[in-house]
C-alpha cells in the first residue's frame, strides 16, 4: 500500500515505478456539497488536479485502462438540477448546483476527451453510501455522509441529526437520494475494469451505479429505526446550499452492458452500518 497525495506527480510516479499495472480506479475525490461551498479552490486543486496527474502518468507508463467514478460522484447535483423526472441517465448531465457538481462535472465531461492515456476508457457513475458490510470492514466516513451521521447519533457520538430541509418538491419534503451499498459498488467497479479487458470497447464509456429507487433522508432515519430498533434523535435544519430536490440513477444500461443488479437495498445498507458502528464501538 502507498500513501501518496495523487496531485504530486513526483511522489504518484513512484507508484506507477514500482511495477507493471493492470488499471486504475481513481476515487481520489471529495465529494461532500457542503465542503465544496465553503472551500471550492481545495476542491478544484484535488479532484481536477489528480485527474490531471494521473492522466500524465498513465500516459507516461503506457497504463491504458481507466475506471472514473469521481467524474459522477456529483449525479444528485450535476444531473437535472431542477429536473421533475427522475430517475436520471448516464448522459443527462446540466451544470450545476455546488462547487463539488462543478469540478467533478468538469473532470466527467472532458475526461471522454482527454486521451492521453489511450482507449479503452471507462467511466462510471455513482452515488454512493459507504456502508461495509457485517460491520468487519473498517472504513473512514467522509465530511456529510449521510450514514455515518444515522450510526453515530444513534451511538451518541452526535446530539442529533440534522435534516436539511423539509420543503422540497418531494414525497415528504426531504431531499431523494439513490443510496448504494459499498459492497454492490465494489462490484460494479471490479466489472467496469474487466470490461476494459474486451477488444470491441469504446474509447469512454458512462455507467450510472444504483439501485434505480430514490430514498428520503427522512425515509432512511425511519428505516434505520425499524432495522436497528432505536429511536433516531432529528431536527429540521434550513435547506443546505448547493443540495438539489431529487435524484436517483437509472441503472439500465449497467445492467445491460456490465451485468451489474444491486444485491442490497437501503435496509441492507443501514443495518451493516449500524452493526460497523457497533463493532468500532467495542474496539
Amino acid at each position: 500500500m502507498h500513501r501518496v497525495d495523487c496531485t504530486d506527480e513526483e511522489a504518484f510516479a513512484r507508484v506507477f515505478e514500482q511495477g507493471a499495472l493492470h488499471g486504475v480506479i481513481h476515487f481520489a475525490a471529495y465529494k461532500a456539497v457542503g465542503e465544496s461551498v465553503a472551500e471550492p479552490l481545495k476542491y478544484y486543486h484535488n479532484n481536477i488536479g489528480s485527474l490531471v496527474v494521473l492522466l500524465r502518468l498513465m500516459a507516461r507508463y503506457g497504463v491504458k485502462r481507466l475506471v472514473f467514478p469521481p467524474a459522477v460522484r456529483c449525479t444528485a447535483t450535476l444531473t437535472g438540477s431542477r429536473s421533475r423526472s427522475p430517475p436520471l441517465t448516464a448522459m443527462r448531465c446540466r451544470l450545476t448546483a455546488s462547487p463539488r457538481s462543478s469540478v467533478n462535472g468538469c473532470c466527467a465531461t472532458r475526461a471522454p476527451r482527454i486521451r492521453t492515456c489511450g482507449p479503452p476508457c471507462s467511466a462510471t457513475s455513482t452515488r454512493p453510501v459507504r456502508i461495509p458490510p457485517r460491520g468487519s470492514v473498517s472504513c473512514p466516513w467522509g465530511p456529510e455522509q449521510p450514514g455515518a451521521f444515522v450510526t453515530q447519533t444513534a451511538a451518541g457520538l452526535r446530539k442529533e441529526l440534522t435534516v436539511f430541509g423539509d420543503d422540497y418538491d418531494t414525497p415528504d419534503g426531504s431531499c431523494v437520494r439513490d443510496y448504494i451499498h459499498v459492497v454492490d459498488l465494489a462490484r460494479a467497479h471490479v466489472l467496469a475494469l474487466g470490461r476494459l479487458d474486451g477488444k470491441d470497447v469504446p474509447g469512454c464509456e458512462v455507467f450510472n451505479l444504483g439501485t434505480g429507487t430514490g430514498n428520503s433522508v427522512l425515509e432512511v432515519v425511519r428505516t434505520f429505526e425499524e432495522v436497528s430498533g432505536l429511536p433516531l434523535p432529528h431536527r429540521i435544519g434550513p435547506r443546505r446550499p448547493g443540495d438539489v430536490p431529487a435524484v436517483y440513477a437509472d441503472p439500465t444500461r449497467a445492467r445491460d452492458v456490465l451485468g451489474f443488479e444491486c444485491r442490497y437495498g437501503l435496509r441492507d445498507a443501514l443495518a451493516d452500518a449500524w452493526r460497523w458502528q457497533q463493532a468500532l464501538a467495542g474496539d
